[in-house]
């Protein structure tokens, strides 16, 4: 077996075991198209050695959307959670990401907004990045202001990206730019803004209208001056004839396009400019749905890939594609130089077969690089109980893929975060939830579950 490679096939691991489970905060909607958990593609959760950090979402009562939000920072200190910062004047619309670095830094990105009218619903905003130590994170961070290509229109729909290499203590940030492209920034080792750039969407040439599809939410990873990028279509819906239906359905407009899978990638970005796009999943031809879910680098240089796909938009099933059959998939692939070698499901729901329907889906590394895969599940089982939990498998380096087992959280988290390498966090048989559990959606809470 080459070093630094996952396991091969062995015996089921042992159960995992709920070693802390705990709210954080509570908030109120912000009624602005954004929620504490809408940066999924990043992370809001970062160990730093002995401590962890995550970062909160407040909404202003006396605010108007959409800028009425303010980012909180907390700290998990030996009797509970403590929240260490808040913005003191800011105003932003989306949730701010972490990373950090095994020295003690910790970073939080911002998008707070520049318009004068405080009224204003929508405006510019200055991209920041706040720099906290890990031993005093109540100290005022140090504000680092990324450089840019040029003077980029940034506003208060960032539909940023944030990511680290905790190992070589660099980071990038992503920030969207319309429906045309993100402008990126990269801060190495040394603390200089290295290299800036934009990355271009995709070209839609086989729609009705061919246009740039916008790709969002995704997730990225840092290493070693090369990034990998995966992110999925957002852009409105494309075909006139399903956009008029589903507008006639629903008496709105704003319907959506999130049914293709992209990645694309560049070995140093300080030299090279990103390959090609390479579509990894599409559900075009039905009108489904696929959603990031997560991505990891192997030592080997493999790139992993985790992301949820729904067959099609119900809501068109009787007067488009009668007969078709619904399903919910928890999906995994491997690419290498760009290309996908391999393809599994981890998880299947079937119309007429299965009712336990994947959702949310992250890997976890430990240090002995097992790649585990923790996803939540809900619907109905064989025998028509509710089923709503989480489970974990591990994923061999033959493909195997070991059973499902069942983690005994008190509450299953539906849609979570992680303490995630690529937001520079080490690699750990410890897996750190942050996110939404199934019966508390206003509140976001914390546990850590060891694997084995």
């Amino acid at each position: 077996m080459t070093p630094g490679t996952p396991r091969p096939a062995q015996q089921p691991a042992a159960p995992p075991i709920v070693e802390v489970e705990e709210d954080v905060y509570s908030f109120e909607p912000a009624n602005n198209g954004s929620g504490p958990t809408w940066c999924y593609g990043s992370t809001s959760l970062v160990r730093i050695g002995e401590r962890v950090f995550a970062s909160g979402m407040e909404t202003l009562k006396d605010a108007s959307p959409l800028n009425n939000c303010r980012w909180m920072l907390f700290a998990r200190e030996p009797d509970g959670w403590k929240k260490v910062r808040v913005d003191p004047s800011g105003r932003t619309r989306e949730p701010c990401p972490l990373v950090g670095f095994p020295d003690g830094r910790l970073f939080l990105s911002a998008n707070p907004t520049i318009a004068k009218d405080p009224a204003a619903r929508t405006g510019p905003a200055r991209p920041e990045i706040l720099q906290f130590r890990a031993a005093d994170p109540e100290a005022a961070p140090r504000t680092l202001l990324p450089q840019w290509e040029g003077d980029p229109p940034f506003a208060e729909h960032s539909y940023r990206t944030f990511a680290a290499d905790g190992e070589n203590h660099g980071l990038i940030l992503f920030q969207n730019i319309g429906y045309t492209h993100a402008e990126w920034s990269f801060l190495d080792r040394e603390g200089a803004w290295r290299a800036r750039g934009r990355i271009i969407w995709p070209r839609g040439a086989d729609y009705e209208e061919p246009q740039p599809v916008r790709v969002c939410y995704p997730n990225v990873a840092l290493r070693d001056r090369a990034v990998h990028f995966c992110g999925v279509s957002d852009i409105i819906e494309p075909n006139r004839e399903w956009r008029a239906y589903k507008e006639g359905l629903t008496g709105r407009k704003g319907h959506y396009d999130f049914r293709r899978l992209f990645y694309t990638w560049t070995p140093d970005i300080t030299a090279e400019p990103f390959a090609p796009w390479t579509e990894i999943a599409s559900r075009e031809k039905t009108s489904g749905s696929v959603s990031p879910g997560d991505l990891w680098v192997a030592p080997d240089g493999a790139i992993h890939v985790l992301w949820t796909e729904q067959a099609m938009d119900a809501h068109l099933r009787d007067r488009f594609y009668p007969g078709e059959k619904q399903s919910h998939a928890l999906n995994y692939a491997v690419i290498r130089d760009g290309s996908v070698v391999r393809r599994q499901t981890l998880c299947l729901a079937e119309e007429g077969r299965s009712d336990e329907a994947p959702g949310t889906g992250r890997f976890q590394v430990t240090p002995d690089h097992r790649l585990f895969v923790l996803y939540y599940v809900s619907g109905k089982s064989a025998e028509g109980s509710p089923v709503s939990e989480n489970r974990l498998v591990e994923i061999h380096t033959d493909g195997s893929v070991s059973p499902p087992i069942r983690v005994p959280l008190a509450q299953p988290f539906r849609r979570f975060f992680t303490a995630t390498t690529r937001g520079g966090s080490p690699p750990s048989a410890a897996m750190e939830l942050f996110g939404h559990r199934a019966d508390t959606p206003q509140t976001m809470s914390y546990a850590r579950i060891r694997l084995s």
